[in-house]
């Protein structure tokens, strides 16, 4: 089973705080960007991987999607989506994405928000995404930038001019990084964008879109210290499509 750091109690309560958890969909800087690449969901069925609190099923219902179903491996966030959803169109199921079995062409649309870096076996979930998806059904994607997964060492480096810089660290050796982020001891698995990518390909995906995230200035002058994010992005988002 996947490491399920959400259900710890420290963690839970910090991450329960933060602007994309509290305000939803909007409170997320990338959202935007994200909602860009999502078609018309009147009338369609859709699937959120890592739904966490419910907030896509429900903003997906709300724009006219037939059925919403999502998929967490946290009870904790599970319970809360739940008491945040009165709606019956709306379904959410425990289960881990690494082993997760999913129905063959059964959603026109499969969306996933910062999951897919915690996935190990990630060519066996993007085959699995493929099959569940009907024939031209599309995939919008987020994770965490690798170059975000790769820091030699948490946190900025300044320098004695007061310039900040990520440090990056084997940048091309893939697999498991464990950083200190809310809780000690978290465990992210890093790939290359060309990974990304290509895995998505490899399995039958045509690649529509590819956005390595950043701030607008509208945003920086909201928040300035996300004027930080000009310096490496933060986010990968990718759009797919099924042949």
């Amino acid at each position: 089973m996947a490491q399920n750091i959400y259900d710890n109690d420290d963690f839970f309560a910090k991450y329960s705080t933060f602007r994309r958890q509290v305000e939803g969909l909007d409170g997320a800087p990338e959202w935007a960007s994200l909602r860009a690449m999502l078609p018309d969901m009147r009338g369609l069925r859709v699937l959120d991987l890592g739904c966490g609190f419910g907030w896509f099923c429900r903003w997906a219902r709300d724009a006219g999607a037939v059925s919403a179903v999502g998929i967490d491996l946290s009870e904790r966030m599970l319970a809360r989506a739940a008491e945040m959803t009165g709606d019956d169109g709306i379904t959410y199921l425990r289960g881990d994405l690494e082993t997760v079995d999913l129905p063959e062409s059964t959603f026109d649309v499969v969306y996933s928000s910062l999951a897919f870096h915690y996935v190990v076996a990630f060519e066996r979930l993007v085959r699995e995404i493929w099959r569940s998806l009907s024939p031209g059904g599309g995939l919008v994607c987020s994770a965490e930038h690798p170059l975000y997964t790769a820091p030699s060492r948490p946190g900025w480096i300044t320098d004695e001019d007061g310039r900040k810089t990520w440090p990056v660290d084997s940048y091309l050796k893939e697999g498991p990084r464990t950083t200190d982020w809310l809780a000690p001891g978290v465990v992210k698995q890093h790939r290359t964008l060309g990974t990304y990518v290509n895995t998505l390909v490899g399995c039958g995906f045509v690649v529509e879109h590819v956005e390595e995230w950043g701030p607008t200035e509208e945003q920086v002058a909201e928040i300035p210290d996300m004027a930080e994010e000009w310096e490496r992005p933060t986010f990968v988002l990718v759009g797919a499509r099924r042949r």
